[in-house]
């Protein structure tokens, strides 16, 4: 998805509740952490940063994408909010990000792990950024059972998209994990203090609170 055609109606699509159900969640795993330095993975074109900026304006925010159309939208809208103090964009591999280790209070990634061929290396590396009592809040999309029930998703959520975009959401859905992988990417990389559960009919959170 690293067309302009790809970004520009992937930004046009729909997804306000999920992303401000995934923003105000983040928020709330800071529990009042002033002056929180913040990494959101796999940021798209930036709507969950700039929706978390609206209820905390002391934010440090760093978001981070490998499709560069992405990150162009993204510098649209976050000069459009006039946010660019508060969130920098930057061209990063979510496998391998240049940024140091244990920096940051809360590490953000929404919709980006089923994307990866190794997932378990987007958590190695959420692992080595967060700081030791930093808050973690990872979504994504939950696999369907069957073909059928992907579609019916599909159709329901995006009924009125364009076939182009229900096609990737359709893709995206048969690439999704299960909670039994996430369990089993969580353990591997040994993150503690995590809860992961399913937190609508088709998303899971692994998440975990500052210390």
């Amino acid at each position: 998805m690293d067309t302009r055609r790809d970004a520009e109606e992937y930004d046009a699509m729909d997804f306000w509740e999920a992303d401000k159900s995934c923003a105000t969640a983040a928020i709330g795993l800071l529990r009042r952490r002033k002056n929180a330095t913040v990494l959101d993975i796999g940021t798209g074109t930036a709507k969950i940063p700039l929706l978390m900026l609206e209820q905390r304006d002391d934010l440090d925010i760093l978001a981070v994408d490998m499709a560069r159309e992405m990150l162009k939208v993204a510098a649209r809208r976050v000069a459009d909010a006039k946010l660019s103090g508060k969130c920098q964009l930057a061209y990063m591999d979510a496998k391998a990000l240049r940024v140091p280790a244990a920096k940051y209070d809360l590490v953000v990634c929404n919709s980006t792990a089923h994307h990866i061929p190794d997932p378990v290396s987007v958590f190695r590396e959420i692992a080595r950024v967060v700081k030791p009592d930093g808050a973690i809040l990872v979504r994504d999309l939950v696999r369907p059972e069957s073909m059928d029930d992907a579609w019916s998703i599909v159709k329901r959520v995006a009924a009125g998209e364009h076939i182009r975009q229900q096609q990737l959401f359709f893709d995206s859905l048969c690439a999704a994990l299960t909670l039994d992988d996430i369990q089993g990417f969580v353990t591997k990389v040994d993150l503690k203090r995590m809860k992961i559960a399913l937190c609508s009919d088709r998303h899971w959170t692994a998440e975990r609170p500052v210390a």
